[in-house]
């Protein structure tokens, strides 16, 4: 199977978290359909909730924080307002100081994906702005490996 053709079967059970969000009028660009840049907009949106809920993130605080360096996207179908999307979220690899995220777009009520993104996110020092030579702090790493799924069965 081609890698768009397995990111095109990915179901809610592939991802390990799942945040709503309900899409908004101005969303919607004059095509009809929810705007590309919202869809940016939206991955940073689960992947920072998820990291403040369950990894410890305080973002004006934390001595570290995650730089996004790399992102792209797939698009399969559109959603539009009022419609209710699906944010469903997973990591597909952790390093020392980075980790690859696999995001999915779902709409509530629909089966198929509508789109899949991949953010990846190298977390550096508050105070330097470089990663730290001991790699993300410990409660952060916990956090993102209950995220983590098999590399063989990650397209990205």
């Amino acid at each position: 199977m081609t890698d768009i053709r397995r990111l095109k079967a990915r179901t809610r059970a592939d991802y390990r978290y799942i945040l709503e969000y309900r899409t908004r009028w101005s969303d919607n660009d004059m095509y009809d359909h929810m705007n590309n840049s919202i869809y940016n907009f939206l991955y940073d949106s689960v992947i920072n909730t998820y990291l403040m809920e369950h990894c410890g993130l305080h973002p004006p605080s934390s001595p570290q924080y995650g730089m996004v360096v790399h992102s792209h996207n797939d698009y399969f179908a559109s959603i539009s307002f009022p419609a209710c999307a699906e944010l469903a979220l997973r990591v597909n690899r952790i390093g020392n100081s980075s980790v690859a995220y696999e995001i999915a777009l779902f709409e509530k009520g629909h089966e198929s994906v509508r789109s899949v993104g991949e953010f990846v996110q190298v977390f550096v020092d508050r105070d330097t702005g470089r990663p730290n030579s001991k790699g993300m702090n410990p409660e952060l790493r916990r956090g993102l490996e209950k995220l983590l799924v098999d590399s063989h069965k990650s397209k990205l």
